[in-house]
């Protein structure tokens, strides 16, 4: 963790250039704001058929640590909107949600 999945509308699914550009920048982001190890870090991106609201979908899945405040985490998201921004020039809508190390069961 953390997990960071971008939905965007398959018409406006940017150049795999980019989206690697984005991917690294999302990297950067995880392991400088929220140290996260890099080998924890995982963005993936989906193809959509958008239905209604902002053309992109960001959703941020993170394991809460009491450095993660909510002034890291509004530092985050400001930053990762501007990467979204810059590298697809669409509008995203950031969710983020935290999860205790209690309730993360995971593999690989």
């Amino acid at each position: 963790m953390p997990n960071v999945t971008i939905y965007i509308p398959t018409g406006q699914m940017p150049s795999d250039e980019r989206l690697a550009e984005l991917a690294g920048d999302c990297v950067k982001l995880c392991t400088s704001v929220l140290e996260a190890a890099r080998e924890n870090v995982h963005v993936i991106y989906v193809d959509v058929r958008h239905g209604h609201g902002h053309p992109v979908f960001a959703e941020v899945r993170y394991r809460l640590e009491a450095f993660r405040t909510p002034r890291v985490m509004n530092q985050f998201t400001e930053a990762l909107d501007r990467a979204i921004v810059h590298r697809t020039g669409l509008t995203a809508r950031i969710r983020c949600f935290g999860y205790a190390a209690t309730h993360i069961h995971a593999r690989n």
